[in-house]
């Protein structure tokens, strides 16, 4: 028997969302009429929701003048990105890479150009534990759809064959990528989210909304600080548990809060727990012990793609990789509730779940 939890859950947002898709932007509180108090202005709550890439996208701005107009532009700019990046289009950029594995190169946007090389700098300098080429593996075990099962081992093991980030070449004057063997194809999902959300932040900030929630299906992007000047509170999610439920909170201002864990997507078969992040070395599920990682840091690109080289690496390495950088932190949670933490993040990170222990 094989279940799958992201589509039922993916049901229940689905609903939740056309809600709020429905309601267009509306204040989130009742503001007194006749005042020009910038204070109350800049604190109203305007949001929307969307439905791309496989997840509900909300944004919040904390700012009355927010209207219709910028949810609109943010709108076109995930389809935008939707449109050169889902690989399972046939027009986007990836599938147009794929479709020309082993013969050709692609030239694409720079913007797809950049985010690619990315990807593949931190396939390098995490020796393939984070690898973008995974997209055939992917492909086999369909995590988060219907027919999500267990691949046949010689077919995955065929298949493997197809993964490895040394096999894709870049022409960086031409913006043009190749993947060196046919029926390679590259995937996106590790950083894509990131991405978007680092995207959606330029252009608030560009055009003069400091302070927001962006919130990519649990990736979060606390844009400034709220109004008024206070830290933002943002949860972090217990593994074990339905989301909503935390193991603890943390205060920041203009950080994005990233987690990569099993909880998020997975199917259950003859009694056996399949998560969707991938081995490139062998194939299957990562199986390190760890129920989650989560990164905060400024660049929600980098934190996508990190929190999933930090879990594919393990507590120990991911530590030591995680640690060379200031600029990040991050909180490793394993299956025995054990807490792992980086150096900067116990400032501003409170454990609020007594089921878990702060170990080092």
């Amino acid at each position: 028997m094989t279940r799958s939890r992201s589509l039922l859950r993916s049901a229940i947002v689905l609903l939740s969302a056309c809600a709020l898709i429905l309601s267009g932007c509306g204040s989130s509180g009742k503001e007194a009429s006749g005042t020009n108090d910038t204070a109350s202005k800049k604190s109203a709550i305007k949001q929307q929701s969307y439905f791309i890439f496989d997840t509900i996208v909300t944004v919040k701005i904390y700012d009355e003048r927010a209207d219709q107009k910028q949810f609109k532009d943010i709108e076109n700019l995930l389809n935008e990105i939707d449109s050169r990046l889902n690989r399972t289009k046939d027009t986007s950029e990836l599938a147009k890479i794929h479709a020309a594995s082993g013969k050709e190169s692609v030239t694409v946007t720079p913007e797809s150009f950049d985010l690619i090389a990315k990807s593949l700098d931190y396939a390098k300098r995490t020796e393939g534990r984070f690898d973008p080429t995974v997209g055939p593996i992917v492909d086999l075990w369909n995590i988060g759809h219907e027919n999500a099962k267990v691949p046949n081992p010689d077919k995955l093991a065929q298949t493997l064959k197809l993964v490895n980030y040394k096999d894709v070449t870049l022409d960086p004057a031409k913006h043009a990528i190749k993947l060196n063997r046919e029926g390679m194809e590259l995937d996106m999902g590790s950083i894509g989210k990131g991405y978007a959300a680092d995207r959606i932040a330029d252009y608030l900030r560009n055009n003069g909304f400091p302070s927001a929630i962006i919130d990519l299906g649990g990736n979060i992007f606390a844009v400034g600080a709220k109004p008024g000047g206070s830290d933002w509170t943002i949860g972090v999610q217990d593994p074990d548990e339905t989301r909503g439920n935390q193991i603890g909170k943390m205060k920041v201002q203009d950080k994005t809060i990233v987690t990569s864990g099993v909880y998020e997507r997975y199917f259950v078969e003859n009694g056996k727990h399949y998560h969707h992040i991938l081995d490139p070395a062998t194939g299957y599920p990562v199986d390190n012990g760890l129920s989650s990682v989560t990164i905060v840091t400024n660049s929600s690109t980098d934190a996508d793609a990190l929190s999933t080289s930090l879990f594919a690496l393990g507590v120990e390495k991911g530590l030591k990789f995680v640690e060379e950088d200031p600029n990040v932190e991050a909180i490793f949670i394993t299956t025995d509730h054990k807490v792992y933490c980086t150096s900067g993040i116990k400032e501003i990170f409170e454990l609020t779940n007594d089921k878990y222990k702060i170990v080092n």
